[in-house]
């Protein structure tokens, strides 16, 4: 996979992400690392930095659910819009995680 295949992909998985649900960088990392080889939830991170701007960003927090860098304030509103209830300030990942393989499954 080309390095921008691997952005395409990426980008992808986000916009997979239901409303109400969010994925860790992590998940959607280990989830593209059998076709990519790259494992980098930093590197997911990094491209939703740099290309992230026309999918839900929003939904995509780090592994202890805590939101997009900078970005915080918006992120929360729009996740709240969706239904997400915090825990402090963070997403109870226990009830709002979405796995990646998920999508898979579905017909």
């Amino acid at each position: 996979m080309t390095p921008e295949e691997y952005v395409e992909t990426v980008l992808a998985c986000v916009e997979a992400i239901p409303p109400g649900r969010v994925a860790s960088y992590g998940a959607i990392a280990d989830h593209l690392a059998e076709r990519s080889g790259r494992t980098s939830s930093r590197l997911v991170g990094s491209i939703m930095a740099r290309h992230g701007g026309g999918v839900p960003w929003h939904r995509v927090v780090n592994a202890a659910g805590r939101l997009p860098p900078g970005h915080e304030r918006e992120a929360r509103a729009r996740l709240m819009a969706e239904g997400i209830v915090f825990r402090s300030e963070r997403v109870d990942m226990s009830r709002y995680a979405w796995w990646p393989a998920e999508a898979a499954d579905r017909p």
